[in-house]
């Protein structure tokens, strides 16, 4: 029987839950510098025009396919929260990250082989009402989240800009930050639905 979250149908203009973790568990971001390319990664195949390499060769671009609206980096795993517009852009996307990111970091460490664990899992997140529930999940993942600095919370407090990362489809949600950061403070109070959610979004 299939493993939870592996096998994928993609559906056009629909919202997804990816998560990666590293091959038995180990770390895939070891300092700064490795989140800190992974980042620019992200900026690379989702900014508003494609970027070349040093070469002039145009690097895969999906800024006008897919949304990166939240994203936590943990030391061995990372989750992205992503809108698609059309029903083949993820699977390219994550190829081209996952691809770029396994190169640069068995070159940096003199490593071979794959980085993460199998193929990464997705999740499906077709009720728009989870919407908020599932950036609260992600956000909520490092123990310290007020002030842990690898995920799209000090974007969504607009501490921090990026132009390829899309929050409003949630933030618009809210009154303001301020509302927001009392919605991932009072999660107790919605505790049963965040578990089943938590369930949905797990690596089972």
């Amino acid at each position: 029987m299939p493993a939870k979250n592996v096998v994928k149908e993609y559906v056009a203009e629909q919202y997804y839950h990816i998560y990666s973790r590293g091959i038995n568990r180990q770390p895939v971001f070891r300092d700064e510098k490795d989140y800190a390319v992974f980042l620019s990664l992200l900026k690379r195949y989702l900014s508003r025009k494609q970027n070349a390499s040093s070469w002039r060769r145009n690097y895969p671009w999906y800024g006008a396919r897919v949304e990166l609206i939240s994203f936590c980096l943990m030391p061995n795993h990372f989750h992205l929260f992503i809108y698609q517009y059309d029903e083949r852009a993820i699977s390219g996307f994550m190829r081209a990250l996952n691809t770029s990111y396994g190169m640069y970091f068995n070159k940096r460490y003199k490593r071979v082989g794959p980085l993460f664990q199998s193929h990464y899992k997705a999740s499906r997140i077709e009720n728009e009402a989870y919407l908020q529930h599932v950036t609260r999940y992600i956000h909520l993942n490092p123990q310290d989240w007020r002030n842990y600095s690898f995920s799209s919370l000090p974007y969504f407090m607009e501490q921090k800009k990026a132009e390829w990362l899309k929050p409003h489809r949630v933030m618009g949600l809210f009154k303001d930050k301020d509302y927001y950061l009392a919605f991932l403070e009072d999660y107790r109070s919605q505790k049963q639905d965040f578990d089943e959610l938590k369930w949905e979004l797990a690596d089972n």
